[in-house]
C-alpha cells in the first residue's frame, strides 16, 4: 500500500512538472499558424512587445558598456599626462648649480696678484 502511495505521488509529481513546461516562453512566434484575426493581432502584438523589450535591453546593456568604456578613456588620458610630466622632468637636463667655485678662486688669485710680502731682514 505504501509503495502504491509513493508511486502515485511520484507520478503526480513528474505529470505537473511536464505541465509547467509547457508554459509559453515569450519570443517570437510564427502567427501565419493563427487561424482567427483576433488570435493573429495578439500574436503579432506579442512579437512586437518582445523586439521592444529585446531592443530597450540592447540599448541600455551598451549604453552602460559605452559609459564604463569612456571612464576608462578618461582616467587613462589622466594617467597619461602624469606619466608624461614624469618623463618630461627626466629627460630635462639637471640644473646646473651656482657657481661657488669663482668666489674660492678669487682670495688664490688675490694672492698671486699681490706683492710678496717683505721680509725686515737687513
Amino acid at each position: 500500500m505504501i509503495c502504491r502511495a509513493l508511486a502515485w505521488t511520484m507520478a503526480t509529481a513528474l505529470l505537473g512538472s511536464t505541465a509547467a513546461l509547457a508554459q509559453d516562453v515569450p519570443g517570437i512566434e510564427i502567427c501565419t499558424v493563427e487561424k482567427t484575426m483576433e488570435r493573429r493581432t495578439s500574436c503579432l502584438q506579442s512579437n512586437v512587445d518582445f523586439l521592444k523589450k529585446s531592443l530597450d535591453k540592447a540599448r541600455l546593456e551598451q549604453q552602460q558598456k559605452l559609459d564604463a568604456a569612456n571612464r576608462q578613456i578618461e582616467a587613462l588620458k589622466t594617467a597619461l599626462a602624469a606619466m608624461q610630466k614624469s618623463v618630461e622632468q627626466l629627460q630635462a637636463p639637471p640644473k646646473k648649480p651656482e657657481p661657488a667655485a669663482p668666489a674660492q678662486a678669487a682670495p688664490k688669485d688675490a694672492a698671486k696678484d699681490a706683492p710678496p710680502a717683505k721680509t725686515d731682514a737687513k
